[in-house]
């Protein structure tokens, strides 16, 4: 796998799969029908030549890593600093490969890792996006995107949040804005059908 951008230069596509924080620790709580989503929509990308780009979360040790001002990143510093056991990614979702893996430092994809250069890289302006949780890195990540005039869709089912309530509403009043939203299978068949 690719540890940044590393692109051929022939590789130019105007969709790409983002799969964010999809590691053993963050993931464990998520139904397996997310994970299956998830792992249904990465063969569809592949199967397509659509890329894949896995985003990983690792934090700097120190105060290099989160201001105490951050009361989220603060609180979770310990066990999302490089190093720490569970940030390996799911096994049966993890990349291969053929697919790029980005690390960044914050809860947006964007965030230091270098995202936003392999984008333009690839010529893309269409971002799919799936993750946990809902409310932190997909949310994050659309919201980047939708400021910089990316076209985003959201895999209902290929996301997850520990409140399904804040899921729900996420799906229903909040990405319609900015978004497309669809389920793994529905953005498959789509793929297809171009």
């Amino acid at each position: 796998m690719s540890e940044a951008p590393g692109v051929a230069a022939d590789q130019v596509t105007d969709s790409v799969l983002l799969v964010m924080d999809v590691q053993s620790m963050i993931v464990a709580p998520a139904p397996s029908e997310m994970i299956e989503a998830v792992a249904r929509a990465i063969a569809g990308a592949r199967t397509a030549g659509v890329p894949v780009v896995y985003v990983r979360v690792a934090l700097r040790p120190g105060r290099a890593g989160v201001s105490p001002r951050n009361k989220r990143l603060t609180r979770l510093h310990a066990v999302l600093s490089e190093g720490a056991p569970g940030l390996e990614f799911h096994p049966a979702i993890a990349p291969e490969p053929n697919d790029i893996v980005l690390t960044k430092h914050r809860v947006s994809a964007f965030a230091g890792s270098g995202l936003g250069a392999l984008l333009r890289a690839l010529g893309t302006t269409h971002l799919v996006l799936t993750g946990v949780s809902t409310s932190t890195v997909v949310l994050m990540t659309a919201m980047t995107a939708a400021d910089l005039d990316f076209d985003i869709t959201v895999l209902s089912d290929g996301c997850f949040d520990s409140r399904p309530r804040v899921h729900d509403m996420l799906m229903s009043d909040i990405f319609p804005a900015m978004a497309t939203v669809a389920t793994a299978d529905e953005w498959i068949t789509g793929l297809v059908s171009r």
